[in-house]
């Protein structure tokens, strides 16, 4: 049983009816309730909004993709009014007559949880009201967003000869709740869903804002098991767990002898080498020359490097002996002394590195559970950037782009294609729409205001939902993060190289975070000495030098139009606003 209402008030079976069969018909006839509005279907954000209730009905169109325990059911004729959806809802719901039913069109893309909570309490603590309906900020009764009790919609409804293309204000009944609800205006045309998703538009964050934004909203990638060596920068989906022990068997850790009881010892004619293998086992007074990495024989009882005995030979032989003063250490790596089979070598959260590549070689494993590694596809854009031949009059030569997959290499992002972009009405629509095979999108350019900046739109007209849509610092404020219905990110960053070079080893590696699932790694810090005559009064990314007693000096003068203020730097270091001389802040390392 549901209880939408605040406690200590009674409890109702609460059940709703989703009406999705709405075409819009002022926007070309489009199914309205698969519309992507901050990157979610409105049918959706209605489906979140009843996810309390007891039983869901959705009216309209079979959708395959919609949960088993949600009943989907269609009014006769199909597009033959609300009042007839209704009616067909409210036949499928079945079960008894008694109870609150909540009533919505899945076109209102500000819709969630609390306003149908708000709805239903008002309805529950007012037992003479038989509906509550909302108000939208201009005070128009939305009747596709209520909350009635089913017996007197049950009523109603059978009040009628026909239900077919009837208005909904033939249902109303004469005692009735206004509920006012301001941000619940519903989308009849395409300047509805314009705004809608405008408004959706995150304000300027700060780095850190922006970071945490991007790491919780975006869905990892799927799991899958790869092998390996050929998964450097994805990040591991479970425990890397050792199959074999280290060592596998006892070997020596020098050259020396292996020998059996405490001596002198009988030397064996044979040498023990690493890779090798004989039946040799030692009794005591037995030893053996053994080379390091070589399995140990058994039956010795330690291994003594070559620098602690002397041999000397007699008329049986030659025979091994300690040398006076000389320490008694065991020179034998024993099995399973680094690890045993099992042993964690790397949890859930890690890259995927050589070093990690080398230690489950090591362990016996090749074939892991990972997501990534991220691929992305590079786009520059602009009609002035010419990449090929000579630059004509007005042109700018692609400074960026031939290095961009390098520095992408630099955040653990393989990049799949490189492309150049000219400006175009629709060129930024098909290249959210045609880009498939990748799972970020970097863009350089057109995040701006300007005439020929027309990234943003082109998201919105997607659907797509910004997660970051400026951020507070210099250079680099321009940029953008939006995540795209089908989960492809996009990260738009400023035109200006030194900008576009800052936001991507700022926030790539946040991206990586959130679609891999892999463990934030705590920034690398230092001081930079004259801190305050970089900073400025917003967060400012500047290049900077290591100085010989370990601080960092930051370059206060910088030209943005190109990298060359990036020769003979380290890192970028991200000054603070109005920040200290001496003061530790965040540093990028740069790519090698």
């Amino acid at each position: 049983m549901s209880t939408f209402g605040r406690p200590g008030e009674p409890s109702e079976d609460i059940d709703a009816i989703v009406l999705a069969g709405g075409r819009g018909t002022r926007m070309g006839g489009v199914d309205k309730p698969a519309l992507v509005v901050a990157g979610r279907r409105l049918l959706d954000t209605a489906l979140d909004a009843v996810v309390a209730c007891d039983h869901v009905v959705v009216v309209g169109p079979h959708r395959s993709d919609l949960a088993p325990s949600i009943t989907q059911t269609q009014e006769s004729p199909a597009g033959s009014g609300p009042v007839a959806a209704l009616a067909a809802g409210l036949a499928a719901l079945g079960g008894a007559p008694d109870g609150l039913v909540v009533v919505l069109a899945a076109d209102l893309p500000n819709l969630d949880r609390t306003t149908v909570a708000t709805l239903v309490s008002n309805l529950i603590r007012d037992p003479d009201a038989e509906a509550a309906f909302a108000a939208d900020e201009s005070g128009r009764l939305q009747f596709l967003l209520s909350v009635w009790r089913r017996a007197t919609l049950a009523a109603r409804l059978d009040r009628l000869t026909d239900a077919r293309n009837q208005p909904m204000k033939a249902l109303v009944p004469d005692r009735y709740l206004t509920v006012e609800c301001p941000d619940v205006a519903d989308c009849d045309s395409a300047l509805d869903v314009e705004r809608a998703r405008a408004a959706h538009v995150p304000g300027p964050m700060s780095i850190d804002e922006a970071r945490a934004a991007i790491r919780s909203t975006l869905t990892p990638l799927p799991i899958r098991e790869v092998p390996l060596v050929g998964a450097l920068g994805a990040t591991l989906a479970a425990p890397l767990v050792a199959a074999e022990a280290l060592p596998r068997f006892d070997v020596s850790a020098m050259d020396g002898y292996a020998v059996a009881g405490p001596g002198p010892w009988r030397l064996h004619t044979e040498v023990r080498y690493a890779g090798s293998f004989t039946d040799l086992a030692l009794t005591e007074g037995d030893s053996v020359r053994i080379a390091t990495g070589a399995q140990v024989p058994d039956g010795a009882t330690s291994v003594i490097r070559d620098e602690f005995v002397d041999v000397a030979e007699d008329s049986v032989g030659k025979l091994v002996v300690r040398r006076p003063d000389t320490p008694v250490r065991d020179d034998t790596r024993r099995r399973g002394e680094d690890w045993q089979p099992g042993h964690h070598l790397a949890e859930s959260g890690t890259p995927v590195s050589p070093a990690l590549v080398s230690a489950a070689a090591s362990a016996e494993v090749t074939v892991a559970a990972v997501r990534g590694p991220v691929r992305a596809h590079v786009v520059v854009t602009g009609d002035e950037i010419r990449r090929d031949g000579p630059l004509q009059d007005g042109q700018t030569r692609d400074s960026l782009g031939p290095v961009l997959p390098d520095i992408l290499r630099h955040c653990s992002v393989r990049t799949v294609s490189n492309t150049h972009l000219r400006d175009t009405a629709d060129g930024f629509d098909a290249l959210l729409r045609d880009t498939r095979d990748t799972d970020v999108i970097v863009v350089v350019g057109g995040t701006g205001g300007g005439a020929a900046d027309q990234l943003r739109a082109a998201l919105l007209r997607a659907g797509a939902r910004i997660v970051v849509g400026r951020v507070r610092c210099r250079p680099g404020g321009s940029q953008l993060t939006a995540l795209l219905a089908d989960g492809r990110v996009v990260l738009g960053l400023p035109g200006n190289p030194l900008a576009a070079v800052a936001t991507l080893l700022t926030m790539l590696p946040a991206i990586v975070d959130g679609l891999t699932g892999r463990t934030a790694v705590i920034p690398p810090r230092g001081p930079v000495a004259n801190a305050a005559a970089a900073g400025t009064d917003v967060t400012r990314i500047v290049p900077v030098a290591r100085r010989a007693d370990g601080t960092w000096q930051a370059d206060t003068v910088i030209r943005t139009a190109h990298l060359a203020g990036l020769i003979g730097r380290e890192a970028l270091a991200l000054l603070p606003p109005d920040p200290t001389d001496g003061q530790t802040v965040e540093l990028l390392s740069l790519p090698e």
